[in-house]
């Protein structure tokens, strides 16, 4: 696998040499990560890309970027960045207390704690409130004849499913020619992973919802007679999927994580709890991606022996099984990670404040912008080196 950093200079992304770039590839997939309300940064990330007219043919998605996968797929090239912004606009409050407008990377001895106070009020208050177009809580959740899979939860996911209907076309999502979507889901009985995809059969509201039903939360969404909960909950990525649908073909793919597996050890029981969560959510995308790399070079190396093998002999079993498994086909990975705000706490996936959504959604389209800024990159990789991946922040 061969990584590679961003150069010290760079120039502003070139629309028409990205375009025709990018159309040296099969398949340009969008992989979106689950985290709560950091999922304005895939936003973000998209908006960029639109820019330039990099449109992927696949989404592919895991909560909240099942969510947006929905958004995105689900109307016309020239208003998906419009109907993500009044998505988020619509699941975001206002504040009640004026918000600090742009906190500073390095925050002085007051502005932090100011920032950070309002971060935690906010997030207290979807707590309590939830959030209007997304999620209420539920009066009374435990009392025991309520009791059912689709009511066992702190919070009613009612209200998301009314937004999802009103800013998603379902029918484009599941018409013949549209771009391939995919989203993850835990089969709840057998505790299996699931993939829901439009070209295995059409796309529901629910499929979108199941995708991001973190319990105890959000209710257990039921599809076809099964009950599904967030597919984070066994892996916080599609990567795997689309690594693995997608490797006879050329590809260019870009990967959109909201957790960062490294960090610093914490010191005190808030920072344990963030920690935590951003292990745990992760997902080892990096581990993923290196053994994907791997078997993309054994599979180009085979391939290669393969073609030495004289005419006469290729009818032998052995020839027609090994055909399975060779491939040329090339991989061009790009990997955008979410840096934490020296404001966020623990609960920065729950805290949807206005102001905190325009910050990672303006993080995403900086980080996709700087990295668009190296055309280079887009060049298709060799066949020494079948499997590139980009990595903009080169302190990761």
């Amino acid at each position: 696998m061969d990584v590679r950093k961003k150069s010290s200079e760079s120039k502003p992304a070139d629309r028409e040499r990205l375009r025709q770039l990018h159309e040296q590839y099969q398949t340009t997939a969008l992989v979106l990560q689950g985290g709560g309300a950091l999922g304005a940064y895939q936003a973000g990330v998209y908006e960029a890309l639109d820019t330039v007219g990099i449109r992927p043919n696949w989404i592919a998605g895991i909560s909240i970027g099942a969510l947006n996968a929905a958004v995105i797929a689900g109307n016309p090239p020239e208003q998906r960045v419009e109907r993500l912004r009044e998505f988020w606009r619509t699941i975001t409050r206002e504040p009640l207390f004026p918000v600090w407008p742009t906190p500073p990377l390095d925050p002085g001895a007051w502005e932090l704690p100011w920032q950070n106070g309002l971060s935690g009020w906010a997030a207290w208050r979807a707590l309590t409130e939830g959030q209007p177009g997304f999620f209420t809580p539920r009066p009374f959740p435990l009392l025991p004849w309520r009791a059912s899979p689709t009511t066992a939860s702190w919070y009613d996911t009612a209200p998301l499913k009314t937004t999802l209907e009103r800013l998603v076309d379902f029918d484009r999502i599941n018409h013949k020619t549209a771009m391939r979507v995919s989203v993850g889901a835990v089969n709840i009985r057998t505790g299996n992973f699931a993939y829901f995809d439009n070209t295995e059969g059409p796309l529901r509201v629910e499929h979108f919802m199941a995708s991001g039903a973190l319990p105890p939360g959000f209710p257990a969404i039921e599809i076809d007679g099964e009950f599904y909960w967030d597919g984070g909950m066994v892996s916080n990525t599609p990567l795997y999927k689309v690594l693995s649908d997608a490797s006879c073909r050329d590809s260019l793919i870009f990967q959109v994580d909201l957790w960062s597996a490294r960090g610093q050890v914490p010191c005190d029981l808030a920072e344990v709890t963030s920690r935590a969560k951003d292990i745990q959510y992760s997902s080892r995308t990096r581990l993923i991606t290196e053994y994907m790399a791997q078997r993309q070079r054994q599979q180009r190396i085979l391939h290669d022996l393969m073609a030495l093998v004289p005419e006469d002999q290729r009818k032998h079993r052995a020839y027609r099984q090994a055909e399975i498994y060779s491939n040329s086909a090339v991989v061009n990975l790009f990997h955008l990670i979410y840096r934490n705000k020296p404001y966020e706490g623990h609960y920065k996936d729950y805290e949807f404040s206005v102001d905190s959504m325009r910050q990672h959604w303006s993080s995403g389209l900086e980080d996709m912008q700087s990295t668009l800024d190296e055309p280079q990159w887009f060049d298709k990789p060799t066949p020494e080196h079948p499997f590139v991946t980009h990595d903009v922040h080169s302190e990761d």
